[in-house]
């Protein structure tokens, strides 16, 4: 791993940490998945996941996630993307202001 990389994963965990002991990252999932349901996404990756259990020989949960998740990802509303980046800046930016 090179030091650009090891710094930056230095400076992710500490912005993770701060937001976890803050309340912040639980405030910004109960939004992220407020949206989300709101939107229908979440009921839509629901059947999109037991429709292709349904054709899986062997059901493993490790490989249902592997196979849904690049479409899950994908199919995230741009505006909710937006929305729940902008609340991840502004936290950051608060946090260099102090």
């Amino acid at each position: 791993m090179s030091k650009s990389n090891s710094d930056t994963d230095a400076l992710y965990s500490q912005v993770h940490r701060r937001m976890v002991e803050s309340g912040e990252w639980d405030r910004i999932l109960r939004t992220l998945s407020a949206k989300l349901s709101e939107n229908g996404w979440s009921d839509d990756l629901y059947h999109r996941a037991k429709e292709h259990a349904r054709t899986m020989d062997h059901l493993l949960f490790r490989t249902l996630l592997e196979e849904v998740s690049p479409s899950a990802q994908g199919t995230v509303p741009v505006a909710i993307k937006h929305e729940v980046t902008g609340q991840i800046r502004q936290f950051v930016k608060d946090q260099f202001e102090k």
